[in-house]
């Protein structure tokens, strides 16, 4: 099969090209597993991470990829909850241990034994994947290959950063960062909580103006004042500054919630601005999102079909994700990045 390949960490400011396109054997599935023929898979800031050795892969090379849209083409043994042909969608997360206090609690995000596709195994930027049938979920129909593959993470992650926030109808949420994810979550909290107001936060003004158009009833600048305080505030940016910046705009008791794997260094001194008084006290206070669980995609595609949510994508050939990528660094951004196999 064809694939894209990291063989080795490396800083994008020193590679343009840090996927190597070679042909693997295909995979073959094993038991409670199915093959799954890739037919699109996006491209999520997580590849970057695992590129530049934010949250490196535990072994090299890989191929990564984890917003994986396909249809089953063979079962494994003792696989049946597909049959071939399904359409089938396969996120970040691939498989846990299922016995430890987290997985019986249905928080298996939170397993020590955690496996990531595209960073633990090999994941979608390929022309096969194979994948735990229970960590293949049935894609709703109206969605498109490429429409679908941002809902599998960009979507997933985002709706479980929403449902942290506690957010009630009603109520100021700030977005900080608007990219896939952000404009996903823009989305359903129009569904959700028709009289929220949403205030994002973007670097670049194509970023705001599209959140305008889908509307956030206010988009400024990272470091604008909002002008009003939020109950809870979604960071999805790379680095640092967007979260001490954000802490200044929550009301006391507010909630910031930050969707981000790891958080590149090179303004930690950031933290260093961090003012208990301004920043923290009244209450205010930080939460992580630590990956997704199984039923969070679930639900995604669920309220996705509810809501006739699509996604809004860009598309690249297979040979191009290098490109995607470092447009993705570059902060180019409409919507989400999706690579296409045919």
């Amino acid at each position: 099969m064809r694939a894209m390949v990291l063989r080795q960490v490396t800083s994008l400011e020193d590679s343009d090209a840090p996927l190597e396109q070679d042909r693997l054997p295909d995979p073959v599935p094993a038991a409670g597993e199915v093959l799954v023929r890739v037919l699109a898979c996006g491209v999520c800031h997580t590849e970057l991470d695992e590129i530049e050795g934010r949250t490196p892969p535990p072994h090299l090379p890989v191929v990564p990829g984890h917003e994986v849209v396909g249809r089953v083409e063979a079962l494994g043994p003792k696989s049946s909850l597909h049959s071939v042909g399904d359409r089938v969608g396969v996120g970040w997360i691939y498989s846990s241990c299922g016995k430890c206090e987290h997985c019986l609690a249905g928080e298996e995000n939170l397993c020590p034994r955690f496996k990531a596709t595209g960073r633990d195994v090999n994941g979608g930027y390929a022309e096969y994947v194979a994948a735990p049938e229970g960590s293949a979920h049935p894609i709703p129909d109206y969605l498109s290959d490429a429409e679908a593959a941002p809902l599998l993470c960009a979507g997933a992650v985002g709706y479980r950063a929403l449902s942290l926030t506690g957010l009630q109808n009603g109520q100021n949420l700030g977005l900080t960062g608007f990219g896939a994810s952000g404009h996903l979550v823009l989305k359903m909290v129009r569904f959700k909580y028709p009289d929220a107001q949403v205030f994002v936060f973007a670097r670049s003004a194509l970023e705001r103006d599209f959140a305008k158009e889908l509307g956030a009833v206010w988009a400024g600048d990272t470091a604008d004042e909002s002008p009003e305080k939020l109950h809870s505030i979604i960071d999805t940016t790379p680095v640092w500054k967007p979260v001490v910046e954000a802490l200044t705009n929550l009301r006391p008791g507010g909630r910031l919630v930050i969707n981000a794997i790891r958080k590149e260094s090179v303004d930690k001194e950031e933290l260093l601005r961090l003012d208990y008084a301004r920043h923290l006290w009244m209450e205010r206070e930080m939460k992580s999102v630590a990956n997704v669980t199984a039923r969070d995609i679930a639900d995604t595609l669920q309220l996705g079909a509810q809501m006739g949510i699509r996604p809004e994508v860009e598309e690249y050939g297979l040979a191009e994700a290098n490109r995607a990528l470092m447009e993705l660094k570059a902060g180019s951004l409409r919507g989400a990045k999706v690579l296409r196999m045919a």
